[in-house]
This record gives C-alpha cells, structure tokens and sequence, in this order.
C-alpha cells in the first residue's frame, strides 16, 4: 500500500527540517490550501450555481471581470483574512491593497491572483490561483503599507499555484525545492504526488499565443523560428503546445519540460503579465525545480517593482531553453 502523506503532515514534516522556524509559514500555507478547496468547490459547479459569465465591470487591469474571479477573489479574501496572519493582502482584481479584517498580528504579505485563465471558464479549460508570501519589511503590522508589497520575486519566503482542471493540484515551495499535492474529493485533502518536481534542463514543448506572430519583434521572431528548425541534438523541431491558462500551461512545461513565451510586443512594449502576481511566483517556482525566467534581459526575481498591477514580458520553462531564448534577445544568435 503506497504511504499517504495529506498536506498539513508535508507542512509539519518540512518544519521539522528546520529548527529555526516558528510554524508560522506553515499555518499560512495551509490557510492559502484551505481557500483553494472553497475555489475547487465553486470551479467545479459553476454552470450549476449560476456564477460563469460576465459581472458587467472591468478590473484594474481594464479587463471584463467574470463572476467566478469575484467570487474567487472574496473567497480567498474571507477563508484567509480572517485568521490575523497577514498584515496586508494584494488581489489582481483589487486596484490597491487589501487591509484583512484581523491584521493586528500578521508579520506576512499576501499576493495573489484569485483565477489565472478565467476567460476559459465558460468552456472547461483549466485555470487556477497563484500565490505568493513576502515577510514584512518592519516589525509593526499595524504600519504595514504598500511598500510591503513591492519587494523583489527573490524576497519571496513562499509561493504557489493551484490548478483546478482533470485533477485539482497545489504545487508550492518554500525555498527549498518545488512540492506537489493532488486533491482527494472523497477524503477532502491535498495528498503529496510529486516530490521535490525537477523540470527537465531541455524541453519539448513551446507555449506561446502565434496569432499575435505580427505584433512580435525579431528577437522573438528569431527564437521562434530556431525552435521550430529540426535539429536532432538539441530535440528540436519543438511542439507547439498552448491553453492560453498560464497557469496551466506553466505547469505543463514544469513537468514535461518547455517553454512559455509571453514577450514584450509592438503594441505592449512592456508586456502583458503581472510581476507580483504571475511573474515573479512562477518564476520562484521554476528556479527552485532548476528552471530559469527572465524578461529577455533580466532575472524575473531580481526586478526592482514600482507598482502592484506592474507588467513584464516573461520567457519560463526549462534552463537550456530560457538561456537560447536571452541569447536572441541579446542578439547574440
């Protein structure tokens, strides 16, 4: 019979390795796995609960909310806020930070993107929820600002994602290699199935929407048409292979080995994606299962943030491919 290991016994075994910590980190992941499972269970009967389709508002971001993000965003907001282990909290959805209705002791930032690839809902494509955790830069929860928020992808102490599709999986890291749980609907628990996730230094897949090819400069152009070249050595021509979920896609590409590719362009010369709330966690997440992630020019993790909604190309996925990928940028190739 295979050892079953839920999450909460993962969480305090990894402590224990650790004589230096507090629990703390600990009750704040299992916080982040218990509002996954509320999303899980609205995800999962959406077209029976009436919550798919369009709110009729737009985000911060100036794009149409879908009544499942709202929903997903106060869920994370109520399940997680409530228990006093964060001292600010920072959604996708929400133009500024969220102060939790107990902050008074929370030494922890929250970011989040409540419903990564929510435009897929409507025709059961995969999406999912990305995570990160960033301690306070002072001691005082109660002075906690917005400066607390924008810190660097490498002062990351945790960060995650859950990814509701076939199977709902959480996969997080705390700094110390990249961990997997699949949900049991029949016992209501996260139970580990990929053990310190390695992503493979090459891949075989490549994620990138090619119906924007025109809007697309050279460099990009040139890394494109490098990956699609046979080459028996290097495993190439590359397969095409795209959800338009990052999160989904990114997943795919960490235990397969790939690509994702969402580049600066013509018309959005600093790129689409979110640094704190898609970026930079991914990109913690890649690096610890010995991938790489850049902006074509610098480190994800190593970006100096000057705003919460900030946006950035992103290039993530496995190393070999990733480094090609700055070399054109660079013009190097």
């Amino acid at each position: 019979m295979n050892k079953l290991i839920t999450i909460e016994r993962h969480f305090v075994e990894e402590q224990k390795r650790h004589p230096q910590a507090t629990g703390e980190l600990t009750d704040l992941l299992y916080d982040v796995a218990f509002a996954a499972k509320l999303v899980r269970r609205e995800v999962v009967r959406a077209g029976l609960a009436d919550i798919l389709g369009m709110t009729g508002t737009t985000n911060v971001q100036g794009e149409e909310v879908k009544k499942l993000d709202l929903f997903a965003n106060e869920r994370i907001i109520n399940a997680i806020g409530q228990h006093g282990r964060f001292a600010l909290m920072g959604s996708e959805e929400n133009e500024g930070t969220i102060i939790p209705p107990k902050n008074e002791t929370g030494r922890y930032v929250l970011l989040f993107d409540p419903l990564d690839g929510s435009s897929n809902i409507d025709v059961n494509v995969s999406v999912g929820t990305i995570f990160s955790i960033y301690r306070l830069t002072g001691d005082d929860p109660k002075k906690a600002d917005i400066n607390d928020c924008l810190q660097k992808g490498s002062r990351q102490v945790a960060a995650g994602y859950v990814i509701y599709g076939s199977s709902v999986m959480m996969v997080y890291t705390t700094g110390h290699g990249v961990h997997g749980f699949t949900y049991d609907p029949t016992i209501g628990e996260f139970l580990l199935s990929y053990e310190n996730i390695t992503t493979p230094a090459r891949g075989k897949y490549y994620s990138i929407n090619e119906g924007s090819t025109e809007q697309l400069n050279e460099p990009t152009i040139g890394f494109l048409d490098w990956l699609k070249k046979e080459d028996e050595a290097t495993g190439r021509p590359y397969s095409t292979r795209y959800i338009g979920s990052l999160v989904a896609d990114f997943h795919r590409n960490l235990l397969t080995g790939g690509v994702f590719i969402y580049p600066a362009t013509k018309k959005h010369s600093e790129g689409k994606l979110r640094l704190m709330y898609e970026a930079n966690p991914l990109a913690f997440i890649c690096e610890q299962a010995g991938g790489r992630a850049t902006n074509g020019s610098k480190r994800i993790l190593d970006i100096e943030p000057a705003d919460l909604h900030q946006r950035t190309p992103l290039y993530i996925g496995s190393r070999e491919d990733v480094i090609v990928a700055e070399e054109f940028e660079r013009g190097e190739r």
